[in-house]
């Protein structure tokens, strides 16, 4: 792959906020209040306490409408102004920021909306939303209201994604020939695997090499091609969902193909969750987090069984440096992203893994369905903005 290619289609090779420095007395405090959902899906994966580690915010009120969980939140925060009613919340106190933790995303599109609506920025657990017409929306809104949006997918920050891109540019891995990513294939594999950990890595693939043209794939249930009446409610809030077993082929901007499989029950342990990019020069292998280990294969031929080749750390310095950047701060999930939400609302650009990426990555997933629907090739941008699976006679 040129390097030119890699750069239009994935974008320039600015990182995300690093932490240098950044121990300076902030010289303002933006203000988070928290929006939880006790039972339905809850604070996500620590969007509650994230706060905490970056002095230049602070949590300043907190909502969720199971009594329990409310107390026990404000507790943790050590917040006294809690609601119930996160609406009611957003009115009262203004705040700059607000936090968008529960998991389900049946709820995702209301609350980013309501927010971004009165100007206010957010942070939120993925995934995004449920369907392209939901991040149409929240796009919308967010550029009306002049709101900056950042969604958790803390391996889209990783200074080891940034040197992963340079590596890629720089042509030191070689060719880039295919991408392979999978889910954990536990009992969620298939299609809520897709959505609930897929989003993850093809968040990942997004930032590695730029959002595809087109997608292929196939969805089965029970060994069948999945019809009408296999489509059912989804767990975690994810609307009409089916598929026990899902492959998918997305034609990248640079020639190369990337595959994404879940199959149900088809995880071992460890699980084979993650991404892998296969060069003319070998392999690199990533998994999901903020300072997630990188390996590299200098290998061609792709087996080392046969060739004894030996897998290499790669650190945000290179492959087989040592890691330079020590500070336990960049072990955090959020931290990286959050400073980059700040930066992005100081500056006015778009976070790094603001709502165009996002609403690119929901495509993606709904591309699946879509392409499944059609019989063949579903490009992007996507003409049907609605669930496909709703549209299956």
């Amino acid at each position: 792959m040129k390097r030119r290619t890699f750069l239009a289609s994935a974008g320039a090779l600015a990182g995300p906020v690093l932490l240098d420095g950044a121990r300076a007395a902030p010289s303002e405090r933006f203000r988070v209040a928290v929006i939880g959902r006790t039972g339905r899906g809850d604070y996500g994966h620590g969007i509650d306490t994230a706060w905490k580690a970056v002095p230049e915010t602070e949590v300043v009120a907190v909502a969720d409408d199971d009594p329990a969980g409310l107390a026990a939140a404000a507790k943790r925060l050590a917040v006294d102004r809690t609601f119930a009613d996160w609406r009611a919340m957003l009115e009262a106190v203004r705040p700059d920021i607000v936090a968008i933790g529960p998991r389900w995303i049946d709820q995702h599109a209301e609350m980013a909306l309501a927010a971004a609506e009165r100007g206010m920025h957010v942070y939120m657990e993925k995934p995004f939303c449920r369907t392209p017409a939901e991040a149409d929306r929240i796009l919308a809104a967010c550029e009306k209201g002049g709101a900056r949006l950042a969604i958790a997918h803390p391996t889209r920050y990783s200074p080891k994604t940034e040197t992963v891109r340079r590596l890629i540019a720089e042509g030191a891995v070689g060719t880039v020939l295919e991408w392979r990513l999978r889910g954990k294939e536990d009992r969620r594999g298939g299609g809520e695997d897709l959505w609930v950990l897929g989003s993850h890595v093809l968040d990942l693939l997004h930032r590695l090499a730029g959002r595809p043209a087109w997608c292929v794939a196939r969805v089965a249930e029970g060994g069948e091609p999945v019809a009408a009446r296999h489509v059912r409610e989804g767990g975690e809030g994810l609307g009409p969902i089916a598929g026990d077993a899902i492959d998918a082929m997305y034609a990248m901007p640079d020639g190369s193909a990337a595959y994404f499989g879940s199959h149900k029950d088809a995880g071992g342990k460890p699980p084979r969750y993650g991404l892998r990019l296969f060069t003319s020069r070998g392999i690199i292998d990533m998994i999901e987090g903020s300072m997630a280990r990188v390996l590299f294969l200098p290998d061609p031929s792709w087996s080392p069984g046969r060739t004894g080749a030996a897998w290499q750390e790669v650190s945000s310095a290179g492959i087989g440096l040592a890691e330079p950047l020590q500070d336990p701060a960049y072990g955090h999930r959020h931290t990286l992203a959050i400073r980059d939400l700040l930066d992005a609302i100081r500056t006015g650009r778009e976070p790094i893994g603001g709502p165009t990426s996002g609403r690119d990555v929901v495509e993606m997933i709904a591309a699946v369905f879509e392409s499944h629907r059609l019989g063949g090739r579903a490009r992007l941008p996507l003409e049907n903005r609605r669930n496909a699976l709703t549209l299956l006679g």
